[in-house]
């Protein structure tokens, strides 16, 4: 297999500047991405997303998405459906038309398994091509697999485990570990293909579990952590938090244990499917194919025996940015990014974050990396919704940290930077709407994650140019002793309302407080 990063000899693009027809990252110090548009013509559907923001975390500057049906009926008669074959074209004038409205460079179109594998897939290349001036890259199952698993490590740097991706005609297995791609294997095992393997359910699952046996040959994928790419999975990721009532409904990190997948696929079984489908706001397009995709996901989990079950809602076309990325750039946090490119252009006093992180780092000199991240994270984001009503902006701060477009960020991670932040503006968090989200953290985190907000909310107001020019934090855990010392600057600014939440601060940490004049 070629080696991560590396596009094989011959593949779409290996002539042009690359995927997106030019360099994104000439320079590897680059912090803001230029706007770029890419499209993916699935078996099922067909997206155009445009990326803007911070280069290693792009959040979508617009998203759009048709269900097409391109490869439905695919395995039966050889070719492309014809209304979705219709439906397709028309969405991609409709794509190449907004592109043009938004000034984003030429729109980058990949096909997968439906165009790749159709009779009449190059005449719909060509009649795209005529129509609209896009050119379809079409690419091959193993580049499919490869790109879809470079996404998940956009968004998830540190994943390490089998990403499998799921559309309407293919579904690919590809290892990953280290910021690496490994071995890969691609499947006909999507819904639309299954459609018309047979009517008898039992035959069908003896050809899915036959197929999974002998990708899990080649895989040997030992009780590995599965990453879930692709609309089914999302789906059935989303009604497996209708079952359980979960209280965060972002699909990105969502994670899930075999047993409790496997739970919910039981009770799909015998669910009304058109009554979930009306809750969860899903298509009846998608839905349809849920059923077929719920019996392969049930023979993943019976092949593969992973020990966890996680959704990444970053795929095919974040893996198209990721192949551009220098190492430099791949070696950065992508939630320090993001939470960089908002204070930049969100925040009173850009910049003022990083010194915020600096004069609060003496409370946290024993916490390890993860928690590190997470409080810088909140120093960069604690002045990013200061437009909102003073009434709302504790809330709108933990809606922004809980539900943003935030890569390298675990549900749990979400609640407590959401949490700080409202602890940023408000002292107490009961009664709160938002207190069945404190379900997903424990008692010491959300203790730890108040800390911090208080901690903000005293730093912040102390000095408007640089907390450190009017004091410095000393912590005494053992004795639980919080100590500011001042400077001559900080003995005039250390007033009334300052003391008030330096007081506050120091009950949040169960201590007693010193406080040392300048000399």
């Amino acid at each position: 297999m070629p080696a991560d990063g590396q596009r094989p000899t011959g593949s779409p693009g290996a002539d042009d500047d690359g995927p997106f027809g030019r360099p994104l990252f000439d320079d590897p110090s680059v912090r803001a991405l230029s706007r770029v548009g890419v499209v993916d013509v699935g078996s099922n559907s067909v997206r155009m997303v445009v990326f803007d923001g911070a280069a290693r975390s792009p959040a979508y500057f617009y998203n759009e998405k048709v269900m097409c049906g391109l490869g439905k009926g695919l395995a039966e008669t050889g070719r492309l459906h014809p209304q979705g074959r219709a439906r397709a074209l028309a969405a991609l004038r409709r794509f190449a038309l907004l592109a043009e409205g938004m000034e984003v460079a030429p729109l980058t179109v990949i096909a997968t398994a439906a165009t790749r594998e159709a009779t009449d897939g190059p005449e719909f290349q060509a009649e795209v091509l005529r129509e609209t001036g896009l050119r379809l890259h079409v690419i091959d199952g193993d580049e499919e697999a490869r790109l879809s698993a470079q996404g998940v490590l956009l968004g998830w740097p540190e994943a390490q485990g089998i990403v499998c991706d799921i559309g309407g005609n293919s579904m690919e297995l590809a290892r990953i570990g280290k910021g690496e791609v490994g071995q890969r294997v691609s499947t006909p095992l999507g819904p639309f293909r299954l459609q018309q393997i047979s009517a008898d359910p039992k035959k069908r699952l003896l050809h899915i579990a036959k197929t999974l046996q002998a990708a899990q040959e080649e895989m040997a994928s030992k009780g590995e952590r599965i990453y879930l790419v692709g609309g089914s999975w999302r789906v059935i990721a989303r009604l497996d938090m209708e079952r359980r009532n979960y209280p965060l409904t972002v699909l990105h990190e969502y994670r899930m244990t075999p047993k409790g997948l496997l739970e919910t696929l039981d009770w799909l079984a015998t669910a009304d499917l058109a009554a979930l489908r009306s809750r969860t706001g899903t298509s009846a397009e998608r839905m349809e194919l849920v059923p077929l995709a719920c019996e392969v996901l049930r023979e993943l989990i019976t092949h593969l025996a992973p020990s966890e079950i996680d959704v990444s809602a970053y795929g095919i076309r974040e893996g198209m940015l990721y192949e551009q990325m220098p190492p430099a750039l791949r070696a950065r946090d992508p939630l320090i990014e993001a939470a960089r490119m908002a204070e930049m252009g969100q925040a009173r006093l850009p910049g003022f974050g990083k010194k915020l992180y600096d004069f609060l780092l003496p409370l946290f000199a024993e916490a390890k990396f993860d928690r590190l991240r997470l409080v810088k994270a909140a120093c960069l984001l604690h002045d990013t919704t200061w437009r909102a009503h003073p009434d709302f902006r504790a809330e709108a701060c933990f809606d922004n940290a809980t539900r943003a477009n935030l890569g390298g960020l675990d549900h749990p991670g979400r609640v407590f930077l959401g949490l700080a932040l409202l602890h940023r503006y408000k002292n107490s968090r009961s009664g709160s709407r938002l207190e069945p989200m404190f379900k997903l953290l424990g008692d010491e985190d959300i203790q730890a994650a108040e800390v911090l907000g208080k901690a903000m909310r005293f730093g912040a107001m102390f000095a408007i140019a640089d907390p450190a020019e009017a004091g410095h934090l000393v912590w005494n855990g053992a004795k639980r002793v919080l100590e500011l010392e001042l400077t001559a600057k900080g003995t005039g600014l250390f007033g009334e309302v300052a003391q008030a939440r330096f007081q506050s601060l120091a009950q949040s940490l169960k201590a007693t407080t010193r406080v040392t004049p300048a000399a």
